[in-house]
């Protein structure tokens, strides 16, 4: 890696970049990143780069730090502006911290893509995303798409639910926030496709699945009971035999929920990015009046996927987190991380009922792999895998190395 980038060279850079340009408007902000006893400014007036301008916050880490978050692959909790923040001590946000988060798509490409691509050598401007490209393009999943009435908690929900591939039942389960279009590179995948049905759906209020009538705008909260209704209630519904089932982050957590409360309404379970309990993961400003969630709840979410997931997966991502609804994303979160806690029930699991298997992507630092490992720990019979070269999404970030490690459990279930 090259030394740190000139102010001169890096300001040009940022003049002159495509993405910055594309993304002029009313605003402005200005920012310090700071390296020891060095620092760089960056000013913005109208979605300009000007001179000078007082820093309203200060991003501030060691050297060291840098130099690991400015590697071409970062090592996990450095490869992101908000993984650093959660999981490392070194690197802070000095100063006002409503103006960072009401611009940190901002901080990471004058950060994590311009200043990056600047330290390894390359001349401006820098890619889109520096993510790898995919290597073939993934072809379009022969979805069916229905509408499927499901009553939970004495309330009637049209849950839109897509369906590709042919055999046993594999029902996949959606992220925080997002809906069942995170699967769709997966049912194009004919490993799987060719001996499994994957069927996705949207919970209420996410993707094609609306509010029930008279809801009030922003009211969603999720909580465990209402969660296991909602997937019970559409395995009955949809006329699922014993599924498979399959989910990562919250979907994790349920799938562990589903584990110990009703086993036998599957062959088997895959919790992904799961843990018995989550805290401080709460999200605040996914639902403050001030910041505007259709750029933050995308940034935030961005931090969680692993550097070598390639560009078009990570944008995807990226896209449907955009497009939540009003507090989507924050009432999910407080199933997340506030209700759910199975710290007295996971070890009660009975994997004698029902095959259990845990995997959690190196990269994920939200649920990390020790925070899964040790909740696998209390699970007698339990299979847990890390998966090097993921985070917090593997069906959506990586499918296709994620299937890698999915396949070999769907054979196992087959016996």
């Amino acid at each position: 890696m090259t030394a740190w980038p000139s102010a001169d060279s890096w300001h040009a850079a940022c003049a002159s970049d495509p993405v910055l340009a594309a993304w002029r408007g009313p605003w402005s902000v200005a920012f310090a990143i700071e390296s020891d006893a060095a620092a760089a400014n960056f000013a913005f007036t109208d979605g300009r780069l000007q001179p000078g301008g007082a820093p309203q916050f200060t991003l501030a880490a060691p050297a060291a730090v840098w130099a690991k978050h400015l590697a071409a692959i970062p090592p996990r909790h450095h490869h992101a502006l908000f993984a650093m923040l959660a999981r490392v001590p070194e690197c802070t946000v000095r100063g006002d911290q409503l103006p960072f988060l009401q611009h940190c798509h901002i901080v990471r490409r004058v950060l994590e893509e311009i200043g990056k691509w600047l330290v390894l050598g390359h001349a401006a401007p820098a890619p889109v995303s520096l993510h790898p490209p995919l290597n073939t393009p993934t072809p379009a999943p022969a979805v069916t798409g229905r509408y499927i009435p499901v009553t939970a908690a004495g309330t009637t929900y049209q849950i839109y639910a897509e369906t590709a591939g042919t055999g046993r039942d594999l029902l996949c389960l959606h992220t925080a926030g997002a809906d069942g279009r995170q699967f769709h590179r997966l049912m194009a995948d004919p490993r799987i496709a060719a001996s499994h049905r994957m069927i996705a759906f949207g919970l209420p209020w996410h993707g094609k699945s609306p509010p029930p009538a008279g809801a009030i705008p922003g009211s969603w909260r999720l909580n465990t009971d209402l969660y296991v209704a909602l997937v019970m209630g559409f395995v009955q519904a949809a006329g699922l035999d014993r599924p498979i089932v399959l989910g990562a982050s919250m979907s994790g957590e349920i799938c562990l929920e589903l584990a110990y409360r009703r086993p036998e309404a599957f062959t088997g379970i895959v919790a992904c990015e799961a843990s018995e309990r989550i805290e401080r993961r709460q999200t605040p400003y996914s639902a403050h009046p001030q910041v505007n969630a259709g750029t933050f709840v995308p940034e935030w979410v961005r931090g969680l996927i692993a550097p070598q997931s390639p560009a078009e997966c990570a944008a995807e991502i990226a896209w449907h987190y955009a497009q939540g609804g009003p507090a989507v994303f924050f009432g999910d979160i407080e199933f997340y991380a506030g209700d759910w806690d199975a710290r007295e029930r996971v070890g009660r699991i009975d994997t004698n009922r029902c095959r259990l298997f845990m995997l959690t992507g190196e990269y994920d630092y939200s649920c990390t792999v020790e925070h899964s490992a040790a909740t696998a720990a209390k699970i007698p019979g339990v299979r847990f895998q890390p998966m090097p070269g993921i985070g917090h999404f593997p069906f959506a970030e990586n499918p296709a190395l994620f299937a890698d490690y999915l396949l070999p459990i769907l054979r196992e279930l087959e016996s």
